[in-house]
């Protein structure tokens, strides 16, 4: 935690190994720019918070700490660090082919321990895909899948966004989706 803030790059740390992070592609970005976007006015006045890629989310309190691409804590709690969130409702992690089978795997394991975490959203950068993991009554995830056309719902915030408009202005391949949704080459 004292070596990090010193180096260049952003480093995971998990079970005593550090871990560099590699940065994004265009897609990526901009998908995260578009939810944040959204996002940030929605919560404005709910007494949650928003942090973007920066900001790490303890997933343990000894052995991991992560870099999700946007994470919301609506718990008063995460208000006394500067450091790190340990209480998020909702992580979204932005897929990149190099991070998507460890962002599926191990990385959700660890996530899915903590308790105050309703949502893990998993959204595709080079194909129209999100994925929303949702914990039921029972403590279990249940797969809720979107595209194109759809409109996510976000339940641990109350909030839904257009597919299409969370992929505004994304290229995927040689094909971008313009601001009114439609495709464009």
């Amino acid at each position: 935690m004292e070596w990090e803030p010193t180096q260049e790059d952003r480093y995971e740390y998990v079970d005593g190994e550090v871990f560099a992070m590699t940065g994004g592609s265009k897609p990526h970005n901009r998908i995260a720019l578009n939810l944040a976007t959204a996002l940030d006015g929605y919560l404005q006045d709910k007494g949650c918070e928003l942090y973007m890629a920066d900001v790490k989310v303890q997933a343990s309190p000894t052995s991991a700490y992560h870099y999700p691409d946007l994470v919301v804590t609506c718990d008063r709690r995460d208000q006394n660090s500067n450091q790190f969130v340990q209480y998020p409702c909702l992580i979204i992690e932005v897929l990149s082919p190099s991070t998507e089978a460890y962002d599926w795997g191990s990385k959700f394991a660890r996530y899915r321990k903590l308790e105050t975490l309703q949502e893990y959203v998993l959204i595709e950068s080079t194909a129209i895909n999100v994925e929303c993991f949702r914990r039921n009554a029972e403590g279990f995830w249940v797969l809720h899948p979107y595209e194109a056309g759809d409109t996510t719902t976000l339940k641990s915030i109350g909030f839904s966004l257009a597919i299409d408009t969370l992929y505004r202005q994304v290229r995927l391949d040689e094909t971008a989706i313009a601001s009114d949704g439609e495709a464009v080459n």
